[in-house]
C-alpha cells in the first residue's frame, strides 16, 4: 500500500499542470482560493485521482478537501478501507 508521502507526490504530478505560472505547490496550498481550481478542474482532478489510485472518491468528501494534504489523507483512508 502506498504511503502518505508517495500519495502526495503522485497528487503533485496531477496538480502541477494545473498550477498558475510561477506558483509553488505546497501541502497546505488552498486548491480553490490560492491555486485557483474551479469546479471543472476539481472534477477533472477527481477523475484522474480515481483512475490513478483505482479508488472511488465519494462526492461528500470533497467538502472537506481544501489542500493537497487533505486530499492525500482522504486517499490514504480510502486505500486503507480497501
Amino acid at each position: 500500500m502506498a504511503e502518505y508521502r508517495q500519495i502526495l507526490d503522485r497528487l503533485y504530478t496531477h496538480l502541477r499542470p494545473m498550477a498558475p505560472q510561477g506558483m509553488t505547490l505546497e501541502e497546505d496550498t488552498d486548491l480553490i482560493s490560492e491555486f485557483g481550481l474551479d469546479s471543472v478542474n476539481v472534477m477533472d482532478l477527481l477523475l484522474e485521482v480515481e483512475e490513478d489510485f483505482d479508488i472511488s472518491v465519494p462526492l461528500n468528501l470533497l467538502a472537506d478537501i481544501r489542500t493537497p494534504k487533505d486530499l492525500a489523507c482522504a486517499i490514504t483512508r480510502l486505500l486503507e478501507a480497501g
